[in-house]
């Protein structure tokens, strides 16, 4: 309270004092609104993948995505099938997973249920929680590429910092000419690790090759390469 000085007068509290503050407060649960940043990013890494993605999936607000999928959302809800632009008939299917563990029998579980595999490019497994070596190992068997992202690698979109350059991958006639203008072999490239964070979003495999360009106020711009290792 405030007293005005000499006349021993005390202001009122105010009611309104924190209204805006509470305004703004996020009174869903946590889960909810980790989901949320995670399938959006999800989302985002598909379209840079070449896969059609809906504008709404990339626009939709946290509120919006809780009146989908619920304030207590269930994995299975969130899957996200979609096909690539270049071959319509070969989709990416997300998978999202509760917090418990996934061990060997959840990873059999997990590939048993889903269907039509041979139409798939792609699966992409979010863990809400831990995954053991013999789960890892079963995914490993599937004949349909199966890429494994902990659920707190995809709360952020790394590709969206404002540090990051812009990474763009080439296509294998990009390559051939860029080798032979270089008159280098792959080996002899500087290289980028598969399990690279930007690798691994992109969904890199070995010997494909990225342009980065970097653009800086203090080094200006310029244009490197790197071929997956």
């Amino acid at each position: 309270m405030a007293t005005r000085a000499g006349l021993g007068y005390v202001s009122p509290p105010n009611p309104n004092a924190n209204t805006c503050i509470l305004n703004k407060a996020d009174t869903g649960s946590p889960a909810s609104h980790r989901y949320f940043l995670a399938r959006r990013t999800v989302c985002e890494m598909l379209r840079d993948r070449g896969c059609a993605i809906d504008d709404s999936e990339l626009t939709r607000s946290l509120s919006e995505f809780r009146s989908v999928f619920g304030d207590q959302p269930d994995p299975d809800t969130l899957r996200i099938c979609a096909p690539l632009v270049s071959k319509p008939f070969k989709k990416v299917l997300v998978v999202f997973c509760g917090p418990e563990e996934i061990n060997k029998a959840k990873a059999k579980f997990i590939l048993l249920n889903i269907p039509n595999k041979e139409s798939l490019h792609r699966i992409i497994i979010v863990l809400g929680g831990k995954m053991n070596h013999f789960a890892r190992a079963e995914f490993e068997l599937c004949e349909v590429k199966v890429e494994v992202f902990p659920i707190t690698e995809l709360i952020v979109n790394i590709t969206k910092h404002v540090t990051m350059p812009k990474h763009e991958i080439l296509t294998p006639e990009e390559k051939e000419q860029l080798l032979l203008k270089l008159k280098l072999a792959d080996n002899q490239m500087p290289y980028m690790m598969e399990n690279d964070a930007i690798a691994r979003y992109y969904g890199l495999e070995k010997k494909q090759v990225v342009k980065i360009t970097y653009n800086s106020q203090i080094t200006g711009s310029f244009v490197t390469y790197r071929c997956v290792k």
